[in-house]
């Protein structure tokens, strides 16, 4: 970035008032605009945590758009839960059809099912959770996160609840309820830990959960071939399935919106079609199946089959799989756009293509095993279904501040019915449902494992840092030459300089004219605005050209940028050094330099040329050094458990996180670093 464009950009940032808001008004790139100066001050927050939180009004879509979208998520979001009338009834009746009315039982089971999950609880409840416009498990922690500080790193800043989408929406009212669960949670220690366990858990279950549900969807739906030719074996259909499963995935690469606007005509189609069927069948054959509404006949259902009929219920929760998708793929779509889609299609295709099906099983009960070979019990969703239910809860006491009787309400109704189908499916534990709960542990046991390190390394960097002092003394040593370049030196201490830069001038005494200290900062959110990625805070006295950078990143944000990293280093630091300067006249003028400020005062106070001359200088120098070359330095830290470690920290420090190190991409690839100039540093951690 020339310097003059960054000059007008710092102006832009910073300036307005009394002298200084004069200079940025009479600037030929910024007559006509209206600047604000919100605050003079400012402290070296990357010591401090943040403590603020202010509010965040999000902006909203036309209705064009929401159409548009709820279009195309029919085509991404409902494949599972449309695809589920081809196996409930064969995997509810799975020793046949003993009692006429047992259809009508089950009828009334799947209405009030789809409409207390899918349509009350996810789509009118849940959808109000998400972070941003993003859904899922992650989401409600990451809420919670935000509004309390159960984090269990230590790298909150005063500056991360000033990015734009940081922010809640809260209530005005304060309610002692909500302030004290907000302060038990922040007290505990073994709180903190089961939400990050549950977190963990509940991301794993959706990904082992979506490994064997589109297996069954894809299966079941290929099954029905066999109806037109019997010569088709089971072998046979197995393979069909694997080849479309594989074209799925392959597809999948080209995007949402792509894969959307492919889909969404076909899944259309299909809700077509089985809610026609199931209104033809419904009219054809037995009508009166529409007094199922009435929930006497589960009563009447469970006092016949007793224990059976507890079991069956495995079978019923099979018509809402794939429902955490409702909250899980919001983040593609938008809350209307899925309200709206299942509303209108979904849900009314659903229940008329179960309602279609009783019909006709009213009058052709001995024909239910053919529907769809026993499926597998898809556990994991109810399991994730639950711990939504739970994370939720503690959402509308602390954040919403929902009335207490609603909670109550919440729980009893949605609560229960998810932990009786819990119980339900858990007994078919050893008949497959294993499988997703196999695929979360492994999954969970590497986030885990990953977790527990990390936060042992950088409590060790933060005990361990290089203080301010000791910075200083080490710029200033005679011994140490200043070599013509800037060097980036990573790292993941947000609070501080980490210790192996002590270990790198130990063996290397030689500093670069410039000296960033970039740490890689992750924020409980799903995006961070590139405009507000990076902080950036120089290290006194100004001489030394020694800074400090966070770049921030959300959870769904890309790290390859489409520019390369360094060049936006560079270019963020110009910003903020022609920042400081104008910061640094305007505290002049208003008297306001002490000792508490992160201003040295070099500059006085002077005319619009001098102040432009100052800026250019100190730019100048940033510029000189990264033409001579941007180094990249890269700690490599060997993590060893302690001497006199037991055997189980042992396990997970020596073999278990480094075998996972080993396989991680490295810094350099995630940041496109170039390897010619790229240097790693090593150093040994006992945790």
């Amino acid at each position: 970035m020339p310097l003059e464009e960054a000059v007008v950009v710092a102006m832009e940032n910073i300036a307005n008032n009394e002298g200084i808001e004069q200079q940025v008004s009479d600037h030929p790139r910024l007559k006509g605009k209206n600047l604000s100066f919100p605050k003079l001050r400012r402290n070296d927050s990357l010591e401090m945590e943040s403590r603020t939180f202010p509010t965040f009004h999000s902006k909203g879509r036309g209705m064009t758009t929401i159409l548009q979208l709820a279009f195309q998520s029919i085509g991404i979001v409902y494949g599972d839960i449309g695809t589920s009338p081809l196996y409930v009834y064969s995997s509810t009746f799975t020793e046949g059809i003993k009692h006429k009315d047992d259809v009508l039982g089950v009828l009334s089971l799947i209405f009030y099912t789809i409409t207390l999950i899918p349509l009350l609880k996810y789509v009118f409840v849940v959808l109000g959770a998400t972070d941003n416009g993003n859904g899922g498990t992650f989401a409600l922690y990451s809420l919670i996160c935000r509004y309390a500080k159960v984090g269990l790193i230590p790298n909150e800043q005063l500056e991360d609840a000033e990015v734009s989408n940081y922010q809640l929406e809260l209530p005005n009212n304060r309610e002692k309820r909500a302030s004290k669960l907000k302060s038990n949670l922040e007290n505990s220690h073994f709180m903190k830990l089961f939400l990050l366990f549950a977190t963990m858990l509940g991301t794993s279950m959706v990904i082992g959960d979506g490994v064997l549900t589109p297996c069954i969807s894809v299966l079941s739906a290929v099954g029905g071939i066999k109806q037109a030719a019997t010569q088709i074996t089971d072998d046979q259909i197995v393979l069909i399935s694997v080849a479309i499963l594989v074209g799925l995935f392959m597809v999948q690469r080209f995007g949402t919106d792509k894969v959307g606007y492919c889909f969404a005509p076909i899944i259309c189609v299909w809700f077509t079609f089985i809610g026609g069927i199931g209104m033809y069948n419904f009219i054809k054959h037995d009508a009166t199946v529409i007094k199922s509404i009435n929930p006497k006949y589960i009563i009447d259902y469970f006092s016949r089959n007793k224990k059976d009929a507890w079991i069956s219920l495995g079978g019923v929760v099979l018509a809402i799989t794939g429902t955490e998708a409702l909250f899980a793929d919001v983040g593609h779509f938008t809350v209307r756009s899925i309200q709206i889609s299942m509303c209108s299609v979904t849900y009314p295709a659903l229940i008329l293509a179960y309602a279609g099906q009783a019909s006709f099983l009213r009058q052709h009960g001995n024909l239910v095993s053919d529907t769809f070979y026993k499926s597998i019990p898809g556990i994991a969703v109810v399991f994730v279904m639950t711990l939504t239910s739970a994370l939720l809860v503690l959402i509308m006491i602390m954040i919403w501040k929902t009335h207490i009787m609603l909670i109550i309400s919440y729980v009893l109704i949605i609560g229960s019915v998810e932990l009786i189908y819990l119980s339900s499916v858990l007994y078919k534990f050893d008949q497959g449902g294993y499988l997703p709960l196999a695929f979360a542990v492994v999954l969970m046991t590497i986030m885990y494992v990953w977790n527990d390190v990390y936060r042992r390394k950088y409590y060790y960097e933060l005990d361990h840092k290089v203080s301010p002092e000791k910075l200083r003394e080490i710029a200033a040593n005679t011994i140490f030459c200043r070599i013509p370049g800037l060097a980036l030196f990573y790292s993941e201490l947000v609070q501080g300089i980490p210790p192996i830069f002590k270990h790198y001038v130990a063996n290397v005494p030689a500093l670069h004219s410039v000296l960033v200290f970039v740490s890689i900062k992750s924020l409980p959110i799903s995006k961070v605005p590139m405009e507000e990625r990076f902080i950036f805070r120089q290290v006194q006295p100004k001489n030394l050209n020694v800074f400090r950078c966070v770049v921030r990143y959300g959870y769904t944000d890309v790290r390859n940028e489409k520019e390369p990293f360094e060049k936006l280093v560079v270019e963020r630091l110009k910003e903020f050094i022609a920042e400081e300067c104008l910061l640094s006249q305007k505290m002049l003028q208003n008297g306001q330099i002490d000792e508490n400020s992160n201003v040295d005062g070099a500059h006085e106070v002077g005319d619009d040329e001098r102040l432009q001359e100052a800026i250019e200088k100190e730019m100048e120098e940033v510029e000189i050094a990264s033409r001579a070359g941007v180094v990249h330095l890269i700690g490599e830290n060997e993590v060893i458990a302690s001497k006199g470690a037991n055997i189980g920290k042992r396990i997970l420090i020596d073999y278990a996180y480094n075998f996972l190190r080993k396989n991680l991409r490295s810094s350099g690839k995630i940041f496109d670093i170039p390897h010619k100039r790229m240097v790693k540093v090593g150093m040994t951690y006992e945790l």
